[in-house]
């Protein structure tokens, strides 16, 4: 029997039979880990796995090959404290849902766990979106394509960096993007130390991220962008229309 128990942030949980769920896990050793839970779809356990929720799970297996079974201990529901709220929502299904189909299944994520970590204990703060963008680029970093906003491509200057290549990944400065700025992304200045995290900055930072985690995750293994992520860009693209 395989064995072991750590917390871990509920990703996904799908039905299983008649009342059982699988439930996808982000840990901080074990990483993304999938396990079946027996009951979990019933109207009485059916809450605890709601997505973004904290578990103290445990998990067995005979062989560790296989899927195993989880028992599960609430430790908080972050959601709980949201649910008026559905742009936090929107980013809450949408973070979940990348790391679901991105992250390797049992890869130790100390740092992808630690930053969700903090995001949702800062969910109900004004610093959430900058903090989900600055997740989503870590996440391209831990699949080994992030981004170099350090200086630009062209120049090698570190200030004034406003641009991105969409092919390379690599900051260009204000001068040297001026010639080129219907082919380059914009970059908001909250990523490179210049600038306020606005509505306007955290939408350019999603379609940031959006481009390299499409073009070189996602298209490579033939998935598509989760829907979840779409509706959350939207949301936020209203939200600033409705403020403008």
């Amino acid at each position: 029997m395989v064995e072991w128990r750590m917390p871990g942030i509920v990703l996904s949980a799908r039905r299983y039979g008649e009342g059982d769920l699988v439930v996808s896990a982000l840990t901080e050793e074990m990483g993304r880990h999938a396990g079946l839970v027996h009951g979990g779809g019933s109207k009485r356990n059916r809450a605890n796995y709601e997505i973004g929720n904290r578990l103290d799970l445990s998990w067995a297996a005979r062989l560790n090959e296989h899927l195993g079974n989880y028992r599960a201990d609430m430790i908080d529901s972050p959601a709980a404290g949201i649910m008026h709220d559905p742009d936090r929502l929107a980013a809450l299904a949408s973070l979940c849902a990348l790391v679901d189909i991105s992250m390797p299944e049992r890869d130790p994520a100390p740092g992808l766990y630690a930053a969700m970590t903090v995001w949702l204990d800062q969910i109900q703060s004004d610093h959430w979106a900058a903090m989900l963008v600055r997740i989503e680029l870590g996440l391209l970093e831990i699949l080994g394509f992030g981004l170099d906003l350090s200086s630009c491509a062209v120049t090698g200057d570190t200030t004034e960096l406003t641009h991105v290549s969409p092919k390379s990944g690599r900051a260009v400065s204000a001068s040297a993007a001026e010639p080129y700025l219907d082919r380059l992304l914009p970059l908001p200045g909250f990523l490179v130390g210049s600038g306020v995290a606005d509505e306007a900055a955290i939408i350019d930072g999603l379609q940031l991220a959006g481009h390299f985690l499409e073009r070189r995750v996602f298209n490579v293994h033939n998935w598509t962008l989760p829907p979840q992520r779409a509706l959350l860009v939207q949301r936020m693209q209203r939200r600033m229309q409705d403020r403008g």
